[in-house]
């Protein structure tokens, strides 16, 4: 296990992020112009802007979002997490995804599985319960900022709760590309995503592991800290 400390101000994740052998992993980190891995800058394809349009999700790193990032809960140590994270990982098997593709998702660039896929949902469904003993509660500013999203009843029941609006039943499986685009950037980026990632999602993507992501501090970008294999 790598030595690594969790500030305080510093929040974990469990994210999937594909193998950095798979080609999905260099063409998620060259889209983004970060690397997870290695904390490292990578080359962007050469197109007007992409720099500022992936400004927000380089920040998080290429990723699905399974445990939405949190802060330790009072007492809790990052050694806990990576425990219970590894006991979690031991008793589910992988399995492979269904073919993904770049989609608009609420004006959105992400990628998708094109099919439903319930053990991907499984996975989803332990990380944020099975885990969530862990995590500090979620603040009054933090609950404001969300609301203002306009959620749904069901998705602010599940924000007090689980102190994030999408998980169980409103979860859904995305890896986001870009920042919220107009029509005129869309005509744009999204068949280019649709170009550039098009090699690396021929080939089937399987999840084998989970990775838990920490952030030092607000601002600062995550990194894959941990890769947790599924074993079950």
């Amino acid at each position: 296990m790598a030595d690594t400390r969790l500030p305080d101000a510093g929040r974990v994740a469990v994210y999937f992020a594909p193998r950095p052998t798979d080609p999905l992993f260099a063409a998620g980190a060259t889209w983004l112009g970060r690397d997870p891995e290695a904390d490292a800058p990578a080359p962007q394809p050469d197109l007007p802007g992409i720099a500022e349009v992936a400004a927000e999700p380089r920040l998080y790193g290429f990723h699905a979002t399974l445990k939405p990032p949190m802060r330790l809960a009072e007492g809790r140590q990052w050694f806990d997490v990576v425990q219970a994270a590894r006991a979690l990982a031991g008793r589910i098997a992988p399995f492979t995804l269904p073919p993904l593709a770049v989609m608009d998702l609420r004006g959105f660039l992400a990628l998708r599985e094109t099919v439903p896929c319930s053990p991907l949902q499984t996975l989803a469904d332990a990380c944020v319960a099975e885990l969530d003993p862990y995590r500090a509660p979620t603040s009054e500013a933090e609950i404001a900022r969300r609301r203002r999203a306009a959620l749904t009843a069901e998705q602010d029941a599940m924000l007090v709760r689980w102190g994030y609006p999408y998980v169980f039943a409103t979860w859904f499986f995305h890896m986001t590309l870009t920042r919220r685009l107009n029509e005129a950037e869309k005509a744009v980026y999204l068949p280019a995503a649709q170009a550039h990632f098009g090699r690396a999602l021929a080939v089937p993507q399987r999840v084998t592991d989970i990775c838990l992501f920490t952030q030092e501090a607000a601002g600062e970008p995550f990194v894959i800290a941990e890769r947790l294999p599924l074993r079950g």
